[in-house]
């Protein structure tokens, strides 16, 4: 266990925004977590939970403690012919997870892949990319309650997952400290290829019916043509949320902008990509002061170098402004940011 006091959190952020915690403790299992929350005072408020840092913007120093998970390990539960239920470390780096699973034959996570973080927080943030949701693999969450130091297991369904969003990030803010995340993958590889660019990137490989590996692949090498390398540009991948809008909404904005791009929902509702929004406004290349958004996908703020936290979150709010003035729509940052 670590137990270190006024400790930067440079190296804990992707956005690499050199904050300071009075206090930064890490647990490597579950006796560990357990002792933690037994031994915290009054004097460690607030608490702060981390994982890889890669959704989070810090605007200030953090003046109290931050707790995160070290717990590793990968371990098999059950295991039939169709399905296979396996238990991962909350410190696990997720994209090593998906690898892992890749490599095993169990499948539904491949267009998961290369997403920075740790495994704890697909739970807490209901991570999702290309037509798939943590929440359609997530089985149980194991954790700790801070308040009693109690070993808790939770099913999926009491986790109201949603859009990005959890019970962990609602009314359970603060309150566990998630230790592993149970997952149920199939033993059968069924490819989602009806998002984004996936079925045109396949074609210029000249994959008609892509595997596993490929698709994974495939992934990888989308997310790394668009996204910036946080150790080059500090960022946190999309920024925003995609916003959901009624039907009667997204016709009034197709009247307007007929080639709009959008995403089917439900009979009621439709996804707008804030993306195609903030490029619509003219900040696709844009800075303000050292903070600026990427020259190929306008849903990722960067840090152009030196940027404070204050100054990405001025940025963040003049272009919620612009889209809001433009289509009516508010978008809402998908990063969580921490202010004094």
């Amino acid at each position: 266990m670590k137990d270190l006091h006024d400790y930067s959190l440079l190296h804990h952020n992707t956005f690499n925004i050199d904050a300071r915690c009075r206090r930064f403790i890490e647990y490597e299992n579950v006796e560990e977590a357990q002792y933690i929350c037994k031994n915290l005072s009054a004097d460690d408020q607030p608490l702060m939970m981390i994982g890889g840092g890669s959704n989070l913007l810090l605007t200030a120093d953090f003046n109290g403690t931050v707790l995160h998970s070290a717990i590793k390990g990968i371990e098999v539960m059950s295991d039939n012919e169709d399905e296979v239920k396996v238990r991962v470390g909350s410190g696990v780096v997720w994209d090593d997870f998906v690898a892992y699973a890749v490599d095993h034959n169990w499948h539904g996570l491949e267009n998961l892949s290369y997403i920075p973080g740790e495994v704890g927080a697909s739970a807490v943030q209901n991570i999702g990319a290309y037509g798939v949701e943590a929440k359609d693999y997530i089985y149980k969450v194991e954790a700790v309650d801070i308040q009693n130091a109690s070993r808790v297991t939770i099913d999926a369904d009491t986790c109201n997952y949603s859009y990005r969003q959890s019970r962990f990030k609602q009314e359970w803010r603060g309150r566990f400290l998630i230790t592993h995340v149970v997952f149920r993958l199939s033993k059968t590889f069924i490819p989602k290829l009806n998002y984004g660019n996936i079925r045109a990137k396949l074609q210029e490989q000249g994959i008609e019916r892509p595997d596993a590996r490929q698709m994974r692949d495939t992934i990888i090498d989308i997310r790394r043509e668009k996204l910036p390398n946080p150790a080059v540009e500090g960022n946190a991948g999309s920024f925003f949320m995609n916003p959901v809008v009624s039907r009667s909404k997204y016709l009034e904005l197709m009247a307007l902008y007929p080639f709009m791009p959008h995403y089917e929902v439900d009979a009621d509702s439709v996804k707008i990509p804030a993306g195609w929004m903030i490029e619509q406004c003219g900040w696709k290349g844009r800075s303000l002061g050292n903070a600026g958004v990427h020259s190929k996908q306008a849903l990722v703020l960067v840090n152009r170098g030196g940027a404070t936290g204050n100054e990405v979150v001025e940025l963040c709010n003049a272009i919620r402004r612009d889209v809001k003035e433009k289509f009516g729509i508010d978008i809402h940052p998908e990063v969580n940011i921490i202010r004094k």
